[in-house]
């Protein structure tokens, strides 16, 4: 029987040890040592046997042929039908549905709702298939229940034709285990449609001598779990802990063994949640969802854009709508921007949603091109609801504001910006510029400044005014003279 044999390996050097330490002996960095097992069947003897029968030279030749790889012709393409998961959110972000067999790692800051809309699912998806277990290290069966009782969950009621309540049991089964051996037996014997662990930082394989939550045992748990559920066709949904700078804790390698990676965004103190996808192998990558967290659990957010628009109707100087596009999704959002002078010897620039560098660039861009005088005064840009806009789609609705904030000015309300704002003044050419006409056109807006050049279809419902730089958006999206510019220089002359 082949023996294991547990190694620490750099993973600065690559020097390896058979016992740990907290500073390399060769590199003499801390905290680099990381604990791997080796199979004793991974021996140069092995190798030294192939490579002997490889390099036979008394072998006749023959002509080469496959051992056991197939030719790329001869696969058969068969369309795996998708699980439906009860939120149309959560199947957009997926790529349409739940793909049997995926692996799909969920992670978010704490207290965001990752737990919650796990829960939430298994109880959608428990009404449709016969076994969905829900794996919790985190929470006793007790705690599930108060929980889920809280949330709904556990039993749905409907209405017959006779006025009468019938009750559903969902077959939602639930493992308060931590023990890696435990869960994959479970696994193996239950046989479920979907499988949730939450989370794997506490799970924990008795084999190593680690803690549970770190490198070693997220990589090892993570890689068991993914064997059982490719032999099995199990659809594992794994929630993983994030790291004070936001990334999902634990080794790089967890997120390159599963087929899809969401985040759970959100502000904590607001209602709105968002779920990105950032890894898909069966979908497009930065897709999103919104949920709103509401007193019975997270709902679905069926018009987003309404969610990241303020009040139209009360007119405030420094706001510009602009259209963010997420993936396939267009979000009309309003861009907010206060200019006030100074306090200090340096002025602040604060950002709420939007880049901090963007914001910088277009200041500067501002002062050299169109030369209205910035460098000393407070600049603070913020998307309503919190949204983050990072694509530079939403530059020129960023600038339209400023400049109506340090004119005291209002831009109409019915009219959205959409364009990137070159160095030079320039306002640049954006993409789906077609699917952000046709969202705008859907909210009611009568009017989209655009870059010079774009394409777009004629019967979108919009007067569509097209500019070049950003002196003619900000003559156009606040009529009369907004720079106090003179008829000449208005006219080119």
């Amino acid at each position: 029987m082949a023996k294991t044999r547990t190694v620490y390996i750099c993973n600065a050097c690559g020097t390896e040890s058979s016992q740990w330490f907290g500073k390399c002996p060769s590199c003499h960095v801390y905290g680099t040592l990381e604990e791997q097992i080796l199979n004793g069947n991974a021996n140069g003897n092995n190798r030294a046997g192939w490579q002997s029968q490889s390099n036979n030279n008394n072998r006749k030749p023959t002509t080469p042929q496959p051992r056991i790889s197939v030719k790329f012709s001869d696969i058969t393409e068969q369309e795996q039908p998708r699980m439906l998961s009860g939120y149309h959110e959560l199947d957009r972000v997926l790529g349409g549905g739940i793909v049997p067999g995926s692996l799909v790692l969920i992670g978010g800051d704490p207290g965001i709702g990752k737990s919650t809309l796990l829960l939430q699912t298994a109880n959608q998806l428990s009404l449709r298939f016969p076994r969905i277990l829900y794996v919790s290290g985190e929470e006793s069966g007790q705690q599930i229940k108060l929980r889920a009782s809280r949330l709904g969950v556990g039993v749905t009621k409907e209405n017959d034709d006779n006025g009468e309540k019938e009750v559903f049991e969902p077959n939602l089964y639930i493992l308060a285990e931590t023990d890696l051996e435990e869960i994959l037996r479970e696994l193996e014997s239950l046989k479920p449609q979907v499988a949730i662990i939450d989370s794997i930082q506490t799970l924990n394989y008795a084999t190593l001598n680690s803690a549970p939550g770190s490198v070693s045992q997220v990589r090892e748990c993570t890689s068991a779990l993914m064997q059982v559920a490719k032999r099995e066709n199990i659809t594992l949904f794994i929630v993983g802990h994030v790291t004070k700078e936001g990334a999902i804790a634990g080794p790089r390698v967890l997120e390159h063994l599963v087929d899809t990676v969401l985040y759970f965004e959100g502000d904590r103190y607001a209602s709105h949640r968002l779920l990105r996808s950032v890894k898909n192998r069966f979908g497009a990558t930065h897709e999103i969802g919104i949920f709103e967290m509401v007193d019975h659990g997270l709902d679905e957010v069926s018009n987003p854009s309404e969610l990241f628009l303020s009040s139209r109707d009360e007119l405030a100087p420094g706001t510009a709508t602009i259209v963010s596009c997420e993936g396939t999704r267009s979000l009309v959002v309003e861009l907010q921007a206060l200019v006030s002078p100074t306090s200090y010897t340096s002025p602040r620039r604060a950002t709420t949603g939007v880049d901090y560098n963007r914001l910088q660039q277009i200041l500067a861009v501002l002062e050299k091109r169109v030369g209205i005088p910035l460098s000393k005064l407070d600049a603070y840009v913020a998307s309503a609801g919190g949204l983050a806009v990072e694509e530079p789609a939403a530059d020129l609705g960023m600038a339209i504001a400023i400049v109506a904030s340090f004119r005291d000015r209002m831009v109409d309300p019915r009219t959205v910006l959409i364009g990137e704002i070159g160095l030079g003044g320039q306002v640049r050419l954006v993409s789906q510029m077609e699917l952000r006409l046709k969202e705008a056109a859907k909210l009611g807006f009568k009017r989209a400044i655009v870059p010079k050049g774009q394409t777009y279809s004629t019967d979108i419902g919009l007067e569509i005014v097209t500019v070049g730089k950003v002196i003619d958006a900000i003559v156009v999206a606040m009529p009369g003279n907004p720079m106090n510019i003179s008829e000449e220089e208005e006219n080119g002359e």
